[in-house]
Order: structure tokens, then C-alpha cells, then sequence
């Protein structure tokens, strides 16, 4: 593999293989950098939030990357860090928010990445083809909200029912902004028409809103 070969043709702002052919895009990176830095700042003793809060940052670099760069390694330097995220809150989560042991986050992690990627693959040839990669996160998040409900409900002390009732309505918010961006990001090739730029940069700027809302969460549910 050419790690050096050019992937051109992706977002309707980049007209040329030029550094600068996508300014918006490129520029609205920097919502996700604020967002981490913001979000570290926050987080104060709290090292599993702290490395999120890092792993934001990376998203913002690795995407800055792609839209400058537009090559097969900055197009997985833009990737891997969402990749990670992913991974990462979804086994805190399983550890913080439901409670599961070490192994049973690790096990649980593990079946949720592989139905997302079939999530992905499912969708990757459909209408809905922009949202592939993404769907398989908003359909955890919303698993995820829903358990935080349900064992709400499920009896235990009065303080860690109305945390994980908190929680559960707090992620529900997040997965409602993370949905409007991944439509966003799922119109942008039609809106090209319309829009020079494409809507791809308002699926930046929601998608650092949505990210930092979930570092945030994710924070305020420590015991």
C-alpha cells in the first residue's frame, strides 16, 4: 500500500490535491481541539476522563490531517483516533456507568465493536452509506443511555438510581446532537450542489459539541 497516494474526490470543498483545498473543513478542526483541551481541563483527577479528553484532541489532529494532507496515511491518522474514542468510552462506560467487572467491560466491548462494524458493512453500499461507519456508535450510545435507565429502575440505592437516571437522560441528549451531525455529515455529497463547502463542517462543529458532552458525562458520573 502507497501510503503516499492521494484519496481525492471524498468532499465536494477539495477542488485539487493543494494543501489549503479544503479550508472549512481544515479549519473546523480546531472545534474539537477546544473541545479537549476544554474537557481536560475539567476533568481534574479523573485520568480515565483526562485520557477521552486527550483522545478529542488526536480526533481534531488526525482530521486536520486528512483535509489538508488528503493522503492514505493522514486518512488513517484521521480514523484511528475515532476508532479509539469509540472503543474507549464504550468499555468505561460498561465500567462506570453499569458497573461491570474488568472482563466483563472487556467482553462486552468486544461484541459491541464487531456488531458496528456490521452495522457498517450493511449500510456501506446504501443511501445511507455516509453514516456506515458512524451508526454503529449512535446505535451503542443509545443502548448504552437506555441501560443507564433501566438499572435506574432496577433498585439500587436512591443516589446511584438518580446517577444513573442522570446519565442515561444526559447520553440520550448526546446521541439527539450526535444524530442531527451524522445527518449533516450523511447530506454532504447531495448539498454540494448547494453549498460549495459541502455540510461536512457542521458535522465537525456538532460532532466536538457532541464529543465534549460526552467526556462531560462521563466525568460528572464518577462516584
Amino acid at each position: 500500500m502507497d501510503l503516499w497516494a492521494p484519496v481525492l474526490g471524498v468532499y465536494c470543498e477539495r477542488q485539487d490535491a493543494s494543501f489549503w483545498a479544503e479550508p472549512v473543513n481544515a479549519v473546523t478542526n480546531l472545534a474539537f481541539v477546544i473541545a479537549g483541551v476544554v474537557a481536560f481541563r475539567r476533568s481534574g483527577n479523573d485520568r480515565a476522563a483526562a485520557a477521552l479528553a486527550l483522545i478529542v484532541i488526536a480526533i481534531g489532529v488526525g482530521s486536520f490531517l486528512f483535509h489538508t494532507f488528503a493522503t492514505r496515511w493522514a486518512l488513517i491518522a484521521d480514523v484511528a483516533p475515532i476508532q479509539l474514542f469509540v472503543a474507549a468510552y464504550f468499555g468505561l462506560a460498561m465500567r462506570r456507568f453499569l458497573g461491570l467487572s474488568r472482563g466483563g467491560a472487556i467482553v462486552a466491548t468486544a461484541l459491541f465493536l464487531a456488531a458496528a462494524a456490521g452495522l457498517g458493512a450493511a449500510l456501506a453500499q446504501g443511501p445511507l452509506r455516509g453514516a456506515g461507519g458512524y451508526a454503529g456508535g449512535l446505535a451503542g450510545l443509545l443502548g448504552v443511555a437506555a441501560a443507564c435507565l433501566i438499572r435506574a429502575r432496577g433498585g439500587p440505592p436512591e443516589t446511584e438510581a438518580a446517577r444513573s437516571r442522570r446519565t442515561g437522560y444526559a447520553l440520550l441528549g448526546a446521541a439527539a446532537l450526535f444524530a442531527v451531525s451524522l445527518g449533516f455529515r450523511t447530506i454532504d455529497g447531495l448539498a454540494c450542489a448547494y453549498v460549495p463547502t459541502g455540510t461536512h463542517p457542521v458535522w465537525h462543529l456538532l460532532n466536538a459539541v457532541t464529543l465534549f458532552w460526552l467526556v462531560e458525562t462521563f466525568r460528572r458520573a464518577r462516584a
